[in-house]
């Protein structure tokens, strides 16, 4: 994952507040690392350390030390630190850069930004916003829905009734994230959050009524703005020739991005109630996370029984 300092200057959401003052031609560099970096001694011309591809941050500390060089000698200095492939240099505390860093970014086509915040503000914000927005991520088509705090991400073949269930999950209670398209980020370490897009946030497609909005109906109690994603479940149209797990001995999972997400197939008939399913899925799901697991006692209770059964009861 990557993202240009365009998108940096850009942002509204993280409040950066950020002018463009010199090097619009590099606003297509791209940045790989949420970590940023003050270029200290970099300054005097050691760079050893020196990390090209981050934010380099300058504050009031490296401002005034550039300033009070001669002229001649920073210039040298701020050459040398060009001459690698800075991704941007950004200003704080709306202080005005020195002429030879205005013209050496401006050469060497490095973004020159200013904010307006102090140094330790920006640094708390940028890499807020870095680390979201490198945060790995996908789409899966679905429907992600909050179930008694239980993340349920719902799958199957479009027409086969997911956005059916999570509006009848709604109207028991439940709480919906997203319908349709569903944006998935991973968090580290191993966690997948799930949530709509913009333009879709809120509403759902019902075959036969069209596009809804659930918080206009249901109120802000039954919508969720994200939520991690625990379980998925998927529905598939029943087959009288495939085998169902009647057992739920042995776990499925299903891999989004790298993550194992415990996976549920559930056949889809006249007669079920689905939602009734969905439910006893997250409680089930609650009851693992405490380790307790029915399927498994349930087997082991059978097993111990069939182990102390009396001889002598066989039938000849």
């Amino acid at each position: 994952m990557s993202l240009s300092i365009k998108d940096l200057l850009e942002d509204k959401a993280y409040g950066l507040d950020l002018k463009l003052i010199g090097g619009a031609v590099g606003l297509t560099n791209r940045l790989y690392s949420s970590r940023i970096q003050k270029p200290g001694l970099a300054l005097t011309g050691y760079t050893e350390h020196l990390h090209p591809d981050r934010v380099q941050v300058l504050g009031n500390t490296e401002i005034s030390y550039l300033r009070q060089i001669p002229d001649a000698v920073g210039r040298k200095h701020i050459e040398t630190l060009c001459s690698f492939p800075i991704a941007c240099f950004i200003v704080t505390k709306g202080l005005d850069p020195p002429e030879f860093l205005k013209t050496s970014a401006e050469g060497a086509g490095i973004p020159l930004l200013v904010s307006h915040h102090q140094s330790s503000t920006f640094i708390s914000l940028v890499t807020k916003f870095l680390e979201e927005s490198l945060l790995p991520s996908t789409h899966i088509h679905g429907v992600l829905v909050d179930v008694l705090g239980v993340g349920v991400l719902l799958l199957g073949k479009s027409g086969i009734g997911k956005s059916e269930c999570a509006l009848d999950l709604v109207i028991r209670g439940h709480r919906l994230v997203a319908d349709d398209i569903i944006h998935i980020k991973k968090k580290m370490p191993a966690a997948l959050v799930g949530q709509a897009g913009e333009s879709i946030q809120h509403h759902m497609e019902i075959r036969g009524l069209g596009i809804i909005n659930i918080k206009d109906l249901y109120g802000v109690s039954s919508i969720r703005e994200k939520k991690i994603i625990d379980l998925v479940l998927e529905l598939m149209e029943w087959d009288a020739s495939q085998e169902y797990d009647r057992l739920g001995i042995d776990e499925q999972v299903k891999t989004i991005l790298g993550v194992d997400l415990p996976h549920l197939q559930v056949p889809v008939r006249p007669g079920r109630n689905l939602t009734s399913i969905i439910e006893v899925a997250a409680r089930n799901f609650l009851l693992k996370g405490m380790g307790y697991h029915s399927a498994k006692e349930f087997h082991e209770k059978l097993l111990a029984r069939l182990e102390v059964r009396p001889l002598g009861n066989e039938v000849e």
